[in-house]
C-alpha cells in the first residue's frame, strides 16, 4: 500500500507543478538531486547525512551539524530537504558540503541515492519517517537516528490499522526523543533504544538570541514615538511583535490594533506577497504603515505606527525589540515557533490549534504563553497586560526561563553517540 500511495502522491506532484511554483521547484529539485550528488559526491569522504522536512526541522538540526563540524572534521556532511521552504531559505548553508532535495521515497530513488552517497551514519530530525530509506539503510547496517523526535497515541503507528508501516520505526539503531511518553510508546511496539533528552530546538534558539542582528531600521521604527524596551524596563508597553502571521491571526490582532494607536505594531507574515501585503495594509487603514524595504532604501520610517516586514530572515532578531509578541498559525493547520519568541522574555500569545505542539503547551501551563480563540480572548488579555508592565514582565520571565531551562539536548546528544 506504501508504494502504491508514493506513486500516486509522485503523479499529484507531476500535476500540481504545473500550477504551482513552489511545487514545481521541489518537483524540479527531487529530479535533479541524483544529479547533483553524482556531481558533487567525493568518493573518498565518509557523509554524514542529516534530512530536514522542512525550515523548522532544519533548525532543529543545526546545533548537531555544527558541532560535528567543528569536533569532527573528518566527516562531510550532506543535507537534504522535502520542502522548497526548507531547502529555498538554506540552499547556500555553509555548514554543509551538499545540499539538495530528497528524491521521492521510491525503492528505486532510495537505492540511486544511497548508492551515491554511501553515508557512514544518517541523521532523520522530528518526523521523518521514510519506508524504503530506512530499510535500505538498515540493510547497510548503516547506523540511523531519529532526534528530536515526538510521538502521540493518535499517529498512524500506534493505531490498530498501523502495525505494518509502524515497523519502520524498528529501523531506526537510536531515539533521541523530547519527553518520557515518546519512549513509553515506541516501548509498546518493542522499541528500547531510547532516551529521552528534549528538543534540539532549545539549544538553537538560544543560539539564535547570541548571534541576534541589530536591525537599524526597526530601531528607527520604535524610537520614532517610543522608546526600546531595554532602555526604559519600567515603562508602559510600546511594541507588540506578530511572527509568521497568517489571515485568519490578522484579522484577530489588527482589530485590536486599529483601536489602540498607543502600540506600535511590526508585523513579519508568513506568506509574503504582494496581495497579502496590500490587505494586511487595508486592515490598519487610519495608521501610518510602512514596509521594511522601503524604509531600508530611505532610511527612515516616518513616524509609522505599523512596521511590515516584507522579507525573510529578519524574524529570530525582530522579536528582541518586542515587549508582547504573536506567533501564527494557530487557526489553521498549526502554530510555528513559539520558543523564538519566548527566548526574549516576553509573553507569546498563539492560537488554538496548538495540541501537538509539547512547547505551547508547556508554556501555556506555567503562564508564559496564552491561547486565544477568539478576538475577545485576545482583547481581554491584551487590555490586561497593557495595564499592568508588572503583569508583562512576569509573563515574560516566565517564557524566558522556560525556554533556558529546557537548554542542553544537543550536549546529551553527543555524549550518548561516543563519536
Amino acid at each position: 500500500m506504501y508504494q502504491i500511495a508514493i506513486y500516486l502522491y509522485l503523479c499529484g506532484v507531476a500535476v500540481a507543478s504545473l500550477f504551482s511554483e513552489k511545487v514545481r521547484k521541489m518537483w524540479r529539485g527531487e529530479r535533479q538531486a541524483i544529479g547533483v550528488l553524482k556531481e558533487k559526491v567525493d568518493p573518498d569522504a565518509q557523509y554524514v547525512w542529516f534530512h530536514a522536512a522542512s525550515l523548522g526541522e532544519f533548525e532543529q538540526g543545526r546545533p548537531l551539524m555544527e558541532r560535528l563540524r567543528r569536533e569532527h572534521s573528518e566527516y562531510k556532511i550532506l543535507l537534504t530537504f522535502f520542502s522548497p521552504s526548507g531547502y529555498e531559505v538554506r540552499k547556500n548553508y555553509e555548514g554543509a558540503d551538499i545540499i539538495c532535495y530528497l528524491p521521492l521515497d521510491t525503492i528505486r530513488n532510495a537505492r540511486r541515492f544511497l548508492r551515491t552517497v554511501r553515508p557512514c551514519m544518517a541523521f532523520f530530525i522530528k518526523y521523518e519517517f521514510w519506508f524504503n530509506y530506512l530499510h535500505i539503510l538498515k540493510h547497510r547496517n548503516v547506523p540511523v537516528y531519529s532526534v528530536s523526535s515526538i510521538f502521540r497515541p493518535d499517529q498512524v503507528f500506534f493505531r490498530w490499522y498501523g502495525y505494518q508501516y509502524g515497523r519502520v520505526l524498528k529501523c531506526f539503531t537510536h531515539f533521541f526523543v523530547q519527553n518520557e511518553q515518546s519512549r513509553e510508546l515506541l516501548k509498546t511496539l518493542g522499541i528500547t533504544d531510547v532516551d529521552v533528552v528534549g528538543d534540539t530546538r532549545f539549544d538553537r534558539v538560544l543560539q539564535i538570541k547570541e548571534q541576534a542582528k541589530e536591525l537599524p531600521v526597526v530601531e528607527t521604527f520604535i524610537e520614532e514615538g517610543g522608546e526600546r524596551r531595554e532602555e526604559s524596563e519600567n515603562s508602559a508597553p510600546k511594541v507588540f511583535v506578530a511572527g509568521s502571521s497568517w489571515p485568519p491571526d490578522e484579522e484577530i490582532f489588527l482589530r485590536y490594533f486599529r483601536e489602540h494607536p498607543e502600540w506600535k505594531l511590526i508585523i513579519a507574515p508568513h506568506v509574503i506577497g504582494e496581495d497579502h501585503l496590500q490587505q494586511i495594509e487595508q486592515q490598519l487603514e487610519g495608521r501610518e504603515v510602512v514596509r521594511y524595504t522601503v524604509a531600508e532604501k530611505s532610511l527612515s520610517t516616518n513616524s509609522a505606527s505599523a512596521l511590515i516586514i516584507d522579507c525573510f530572515g529578519l524574524l529570530s532578531s525582530i522579536y528582541r525589540y518586542g515587549q508582547v509578541a504573536y506567533v501564527g498559525g494557530g487557526f489553521g493547520v498549526g502554530i510555528h515557533n513559539v520558543v523564538e519568541a519566548a527566548v526574549w522574555g516576553m509573553p507569546v500569545f498563539f492560537g488554538p490549534n496548538n495540541q501537538r505542539f509539547q512547547e505551547a503547551q508547556e508554556l501555556k501551563r506555567n503562564g508564559g504563553g496564552i491561547e486565544i480563540n477568539s478576538y475577545d480572548d485576545f482583547a481581554e488579555y491584551m487590555d490586561k497586560l497593557a495595564a499592568s508592565p508588572d503583569a508583562i514582565s512576569e509573563c515574560g520571565h516566565t517564557a524566558g526561563n522556560y525556554v533556558t531551562s529546557r537548554a542542553g539536548a544537543t550536549e546529551k546528544i553527543f555524549q550518548l553517540l561516543h563519536l
